[in-house]
């Protein structure tokens, strides 16, 4: 049967994503482009490969078949043109995907080690929400990427490490709330302005769902995009915020911990990547600092 490749291609990224606006964004083709190959390798395939409603799009057991075959065909390929694009593998980047804050506060000494060992190879980070993070690894846009967890866009598909354990913490600027000495119930905390991240990242869905299970009902005072926002907002007395403990500990000078009744359980930072997918000789020189070499095989 002949099947143009650009047919399973375009099925490939409207599969992973599930959102045909979003695979025509991802392919750079317009939107109508994208369900009209759909319709051809539906045609040519005889069977339907998605369902549609005004709600969201799923596979039909077929597409999931499908999908089987295309997504280590596709990921081999994009592997393989990544790795002969450069004339020597040795200097392939290293391409890793995280959000700012994971990267200034966590990654940073990393990338200043590894620029200092290996000065030839690029460091290309795209940086993203969790949830963002986790669809540039499925697409094949990075080798790998360091998350926090849980992480509900992780997959059994994804091969994971922690690479190590956090406490959220509520802190308040040192000028402000006078809460030094005192330990708070959650249902006392809730009462006072609480500076949070926005709904969309994984981190506030952590937290919501903590203070539901504790019979308490949590509405911030503002939800921002990035921890330093919420830094500068409690650095002036906008409110209290919760920041990993290895964003606090390089901002003591301004800020005292709150103590809590009731304790947040631990998160992890993890790496991910494909087991599908080859990796370039650079990331297996970074992993071997964050002590996850030898996941690659």
């Amino acid at each position: 049967m002949d099947i143009s490749f650009e047919l399973y291609k375009v099925f490939y990224y409207v599969a992973t994503t599930l959102n045909f606006s979003e695979a025509s964004r991802q392919l750079y083709i317009s939107q109508s482009a994208v369900s009209q190959a759909v319709k051809a390798l539906e045609n040519k395939l005889g069977h339907p490969l998605f369902l549609r409603n005004t709600k969201k799009v799923t596979l039909t057991p077929e597409g999931e078949a499908l999908l089987r075959y295309v997504e280590p065909a596709v990921n081999l390929l994009y592997n393989a043109e990544r790795q002969i694009s450069h004339a020597q593998p040795s200097e392939a980047p290293l391409r890793l995907g995280a959000s700012d804050t994971i990267c200034r506060y966590f990654l940073l000494p990393y990338f200043k080690r590894f620029h200092k060992e290996f000065p030839n190879i690029p460091i290309k980070v795209t940086n993203s929400t969790s949830g963002g993070c986790v669809s540039l690894l499925h697409n094949n846009k990075v080798d790998f990427i360091v998350t926090n967890a849980p992480n509900p866009h992780l997959t059994n598909k994804d091969m994971c490490c922690t690479i190590q354990e956090f406490q959220d913490v509520f802190v308040a600027g040192k000028k402000f709330f006078n809460l030094q000495e005192q330990t708070l119930s959650l249902k006392q905390l809730a009462q006072y302005p609480i500076l949070m991240l926005d709904k969309t990242s994984t981190t506030s869905e952590f937290l919501h769902q903590f203070f539901i299970k504790n019979g308490v009902s949590l509405t911030p005072e503002a939800e921002l995009s990035s921890n330093d926002l919420l830094l500068d907002f409690a650095r002036i007395g906008l409110g209290i915020t919760v920041v990993p403990d290895y964003v606090l500990k390089s901002q003591k000078k301004d800020f005292y911990p709150l103590k809590l009744k009731e304790n947040l359980p631990k998160r992890r930072l993890v790496l991910a990547y494909n087991p599908k997918l080859l990796s370039s000789p650079a990331a297996k020189n970074f992993l071997e600092y964050l002590h996850c070499d030898k996941l690659m095989v």
